[in-house]
């Protein structure tokens, strides 16, 4: 078993050689700049982590680990233009250094380039990895939908949350997993049950995500303070506040996620109030956790010795007292 920078470094070192800026460089080098923004890189880590764990030799998963990076940045940028978003890991978005067409079509070919890296696997994997991929794809552009959708709902229900942040986020953390176990050619039950462990960190992954967009620092989050808020997505936060509060908060929690104020600080401020105040906040926390422990759960039916289930908890509970 290695260690996370250990790799860390491999995907790095490969990840460079794919980040060349050809003609038309307009096209090429807005995908450089998103992969060079660095972040935690934890889904292809996965994907490495997860051939390592079955097979002891990540290495043959580099492609896979590299597709599911492209993908996951690919998607960034995306929703990073629907959501209008200025910052994205602290720095400028794709769409604010470039412009919204350069981001579409840049994110475009990231998707296609994701793709690509299969062609190295023989015909079997090539098409189990693709499928996997494909549905995966699906699953998350769904979940950018649901979110989508919600911003402009007043009737979300919490389980409706956890679907959308189960496409959204969820199923590619599985997916990355499983693409690991894949090319290491497990069996299908081991398969499923480390899909079934990255999905379920997926959520509380999201959820954690959700919880630092308010009450993170921004400086170490890398992203605009209380932007959740001000976009009026339907966080669990924000849904378990409207069942926990008074009616006037309720009331008050619901005109100000109908409303886009040109200086959105006072909102931000209040509905962070109301959050605390009624207990979601505490909530959220013990739902994270909650998720945490179902994946590990998960580990008992897997093939693995103690000492690398041992290895995944620690990985979890790590995932989830991040501040970043």
């Amino acid at each position: 078993m290695e260690s996370w920078n250990d790799y860390s470094a491999y995907l790095a070192k490969y990840l460079d050689q794919i980040l060349t800026v050809k003609e038309p460089s307009r096209l090429y080098e807005p995908v450089r700049y998103i992969l060079n923004l660095g972040g935690k890189r934890l889904r292809p880590v996965l994907t490495l982590m997860a051939a390592d764990f079955f097979s002891d030799d990540y290495r043959k998963a580099i492609n896979a680990a590299l597709a599911i990076e492209l993908f996951h940045n690919f998607s960034l940028i995306h929703d990073d233009i629907m959501d209008n978003a200025p910052l994205r890991r602290g720095k400028e978005t794709v769409h604010e250094k470039w412009d919204v067409n350069t981001g579409i079509l840049s994110g475009d070919v990231m998707l296609i380039l994701a793709y690509q890296l299969f062609e190295v696997y023989e015909p079997s994997l090539f098409r189990e990895l693709a499928e996997l991929f494909s549905k995966t794809a699906i699953e998350v552009c769904e979940g950018q939908q649901y979110d989508v959708d919600f911003e402009t709902r007043n009737d979300v229900t919490i389980s409706e949350y956890l679907k959308m942040i189960d496409y959204k986020t969820a199923v590619l953390m599985g997916a990355a997993m499983k693409m690991g176990a894949i090319v290491a050619r497990v069996s299908d039950s081991c398969k499923e049950s480390i899909y079934q462990f990255g999905r379920n960190l997926g959520i509380a992954f999201q959820m954690q995500d959700d919880y630092l967009d308010v009450f993170g620092n921004p400086e170490t989050f890398g992203k605009q303070q209380g932007g959740d808020i001000v976009a009026n997505k339907k966080t669990f936060l924000y849904l378990t506040a409207l069942k926990k509060c008074s009616k006037n908060e309720a009331d008050m929690l619901r005109k100000l996620f109908s409303e886009n104020p040109k200086d959105p600080s006072e909102k931000i401020t209040v509905v962070k109030t109301i959050f605390e105040t009624s207990g979601a906040t505490d909530a959220t926390l013990s739902e994270i956790e909650n998720y945490t422990q179902k994946a590990n759960a998960v580990l008992n039916n897997i093939n693995l010795s103690e000492e690398k289930k041992t290895k995944l908890r620690e990985f979890g509970e790590g995932l989830m007292n991040r501040t970043v």
